[in-house]
């Protein structure tokens, strides 16, 4: 089943009272509300530029009002004026007005509580002086806050959900299974689903978790919408008038079938397993040659491929920045990316697939990570390794060889990611809609109350 581009959907939930109508200038459109968004990281992290300003400045240009609340591990006082001068209008520039909390990091359960209350008081004020609409808050320790601060008044609150956070930590065995921070936080997990008006995922498979169709309650329905991790196609586009054969050639790959991994080593990420895949395409076709694109130490890739019999002139591992990425994914042939599959790992939309599909390039993935499985199989764009064997290695190097002849390949990728991951098309329209409908509901509890 593809993905519908305005996939949102209503569902019923166990709910709080009807709050009050919103302030009496809310209108239909966006142009005269204000949101107020909380980020639980830094404003400089690659996550932020990438993953939530793109999305504000989307919103911006659809009329929203916003602020951007963000927590900084360093004091920004400490900042040179001049980098917060910059940092401030760069985002202005794009309609975003930033604000920003100290981050504290020990102890750890206490130093989070701290921050939520720090943080709860912060947005309460934001919401009382600047009157605003809709409090969004990505992920549960910002939904921690958004709730305390929207608790009473006539803001609506919006839960970006983002992954399976209590069931991230005990599949990477931060927590154990079933321990004392874990049922915590999945009891905080239920009150703020309880509490919130309105519900982001990250995959179609993460709604059905959490919102099953026939999760129907006499609680009232709030919006639910499916919005994964997109990214910005122009940079895309503007990489195509750049000569794929430029870039191998400088890169020394003319002649060789390249497969590219961008993104960190170890952790979620099957290292190990994608030293194999590589190992064994190598002895499969001597002209195979691997690119990794990664800001994780070198050695965590190198030497593995040494150890497997990789020789040094058959890989290069290179940092880039994050705007170059599109120019390096045109040397490429095949991308790759393997993810430890478990059941926190259904909520997961990786960034990378966009960007690899964006640039053209078929992929040879695992299997159960969100939706992936179904669009590798719809679209027809990759190849699914549902075993990490040699054999299963072998299956997938001969699925996509078969695949790197067809003419039309490179356009479906992209066709892909413009129906799956644009930025504008899918995801700015998607959050658009999902705040529509949020200031909606405020009106109908307004008439609701009254009546």
């Amino acid at each position: 089943m593809k993905l519908n581009v305005n996939s949102v959907r209503v569902v019923r939930v166990r709910g709080k009272r009807a709050r009050d109508h919103l302030h009496s200038n809310s209108m239909s459109s966006l142009n005269t509300a204000r949101a107020l968004y909380l980020c639980y990281f830094g404003v400089r992290e690659p996550l932020v530029q990438t993953q939530v300003v793109p999305y504000l400045r989307e919103l911006a240009a659809g009329g929203l009002r916003v602020h951007l609340l963000t927590f900084e591990a360093q004091n920004i006082k400490t900042w040179p004026a001049e980098e917060r001068a910059e940092v401030r209008a760069r985002l202005a520039a794009q309609g975003i007005e930033w604000h920003a909390l100290r981050y504290h990091k020990r102890p750890t359960l206490a130093a989070t509580v701290y921050d939520i209350v720090r943080g709860a008081f912060a947005a309460r004020r934001f919401v009382r002086r600047e009157r605003i609409d809709v409090v969004h808050a990505r992920s549960h320790v910002a939904a921690a806050m958004g709730a305390l601060a929207t608790r009473g008044t006539r803001a609506r609150f919006l839960f970006d959900i983002r992954g399976f956070f209590p069931e991230e930590y005990t599949d990477a065995g931060v927590w154990p299974a079933g321990g004392y921070l874990y049922r915590l936080t999945k009891a905080a997990e239920r009150r703020l689903l309880a509490a919130a008006d309105g519900y982001v995922v990250l995959t179609e498979k993460a709604r059905q978790i959490l919102f099953p169709d026939q999760a129907s309650t006499n609680g009232r329905a709030r919006p639910v919408a499916v919005i994964p991790c997109c990214v910005d196609l122009t940079h895309f586009r503007a990489a195509e008038d750049v000569a794929r054969e430029a870039v191998r050639r400088e890169l020394g790959v003319e002649g060789r079938r390249v497969f590219v991994y961008v993104g960190s080593l170890g952790g979620w990420y099957l290292t190990d397993e994608m030293a194999d895949l590589l190992a064994t395409a190598h002895r499969q076709d001597p002209r195979t040659f691997s690119l990794i694109l990664t800001q994780s130490p070198p050695a965590m890739i190198t030497d593995r491929l040494r150890a497997r019999g990789v020789a040094e002139r058959d890989y290069l591992v290179r940092q880039i920045k994050p705007t170059e990425m599109a120019r390096y994914l045109k040397a490429a042939d095949v991308a790759v990316s393997l993810i430890k599959p478990c059941y926190s790992k259904q909520s997961s939309s990786p960034t990378k697939m966009a960007e690899y599909l964006a640039g053209g390039l078929p992929i040879i993935c695992n299997t159960g990570i969100g939706d992936l499985d179904e669009l590798i199989e719809t679209d027809r764009v990759g190849v699914l390794l549902r075993e990490f064997n040699e054999a299963s290695y072998l299956r997938a190097l001969t699925e996509v060889a078969a695949l790197l002849h067809d003419p039309d390949l490179p356009a479906r990728c992209r066709a892909s990611a413009a129906a799956r991951f644009d930025l504008t098309s899918v995801g700015g329209a998607r959050y658009r809609r999902l705040y529509e409908q949020l200031l909606q509901s405020g009106r109908d509890e307004r008439k609701s109350v009254r009546a």
